[in-house]
This record gives C-alpha cells, sequence and structure tokens, in this order.
C-alpha cells in the first residue's frame, strides 16, 4: 500500500469521465500540462464556473492519464465507445488510487471469483472496516469522509455497469474491453484483470 493513495482526495475528484475525456483529447495533441490547463480554463471546456476547480479537476485528469502510461488508452478515452472508454478511466482509477484498487480487487474481483453476483451496503462496510483495521491513516477519516468515499465507489460501480443503481443489490457480468485486455496484459498488469470478471 503506498503512502498517501488512502489519501480523501477521492470524494472531490471523483469519476470525472467527461473530464478525463476532455482532458484526454487536449493530452494526445502533445500539449504541456500548463497549455492544457489554460485551454479548458479559456474555453469552459469542463463547463464548470470556479476556476479553481478547474485547475485541480485538470489535474488529477492529467495524473491519471500519465499514469496509464499509454499511448493507446488514452487514444481509448477518446475513441472508444463510452462503455469502453469508462472501463479505462476506471483502470487509470485503479492503478492511481490504492483505495479503488483494493475495493475493485478484494470486494468487486472476489465476488465474480466466487460467482456470487450479490451486493449490498455489507460489502462497502466490511471492505471500509478492515481497511480502518490494517491502515492508521485510514483509521483517522472521519465517519462524513468514509461516508464520501462509499457513495463515491458505488457510483464508480453504476458508471461502468456492474450495478444498474445505487440502489441495485445485483452485481452485473461486465466484458472487458479487448484495446483495455491487451494493454493491461501488455503491462504485466494481469491482477487488474480480475476486476474486469476475466480470469484467464
Amino acid at each position: 500500500m503506498i503512502e498517501g493513495k488512502y489519501m480523501g482526495a477521492i470524494t472531490r475528484e471523483q469519476f470525472l469521465f467527461f473530464e478525463m475525456k476532455v482532458t484526454a483529447q487536449l493530452y494526445r495533441q502533445g500539449l504541456s500540462d500548463k497549455e492544457i490547463i489554460e485551454r479548458i480554463k479559456a474555453n469552459n471546456l469542463f463547463q464548470n464556473p470556479t476556476e479553481k476547480t478547474l485547475d485541480s479537476i485538470t489535474r488529477c485528469c492529467l495524473n491519471r492519464l500519465k499514469k496509464l502510461n499509454s499511448e493507446t488508452l488514452v487514444n481509448g478515452i477518446c475513441d472508444l465507445p463510452s462503455d469502453s472508454a469508462k472501463q479505462i478511466c476506471l483502470y487509470s482509477m485503479m492503478i492511481y488510487y490504492d483505495l479503488v484498487w483494493d475495493f475493485m480487487i478484494h470486494v468487486i474481483a472476489e465476488k465474480y471469483k466466487n460467482r456470487d453476483m450479490t451486493f449490498s451496503k455489507a460489502d462497502v462496510n466490511e471492505f471500509f472496516l478492515n481497511l480502518q483495521q490494517q491502515n492508521d491513516q485510514v483509521a483517522a477519516w472521519t465517519d462524513n469522509s468514509i461516508a464520501k468515499m462509499k457513495q463515491v465507489l458505488v457510483k464508480i460501480l453504476v458508471e461502468n455497469g456492474y450495478l444498474d443503481s445505487v440502489k441495485s443489490e445485483e452485481l452485473k457480468p461486465v466484458l472487458i474491453n479487448t484495446t483495455l485486455e491487451n494493454a493491461i496484459r501488455a503491462a504485466g498488469d494481469t491482477e487488474a484483470l480480475k476486476a474486469f470478471n476475466c480470469f484467464f
């Protein structure tokens, strides 16, 4: 577990699919971070009213794109159908935030592995309880912060088709996009495949 990745920024940054697509389209043009931020601000490309938020969200998106370390995946966010592009964005969150990685591998992948398609608040509660017992940083989080993080994780599942709604108690089967699967295998990151119901 990497120190710092369990910080609560995820409650502010969230999934950001629209913002990721906008940023990826500029990023693949070879613009510098500064140029990307300035262009997003100047044209209000995120349609967000506060300049401070624009700056932090753009930097967040850039960090996730860089973490992918793959021109193919960045292009995928720009060009693939939404469902597939969202999977790439989810993978970028997994490799950027330990919290998302641990949740997808230790909760969702385990569900798929055991063919247990039930999902409830109890699963999320148990995940955070285990984290609090294992990590001092997480143990120091307030109940309010943890509640927000739980909401973000469940919304990520809905956004990516794992759940029909935030109230759904049935995990849906997902099929990993071939572009993402090939990139994950090429990176030697095969553990991540399990989060996308891919075990072979």
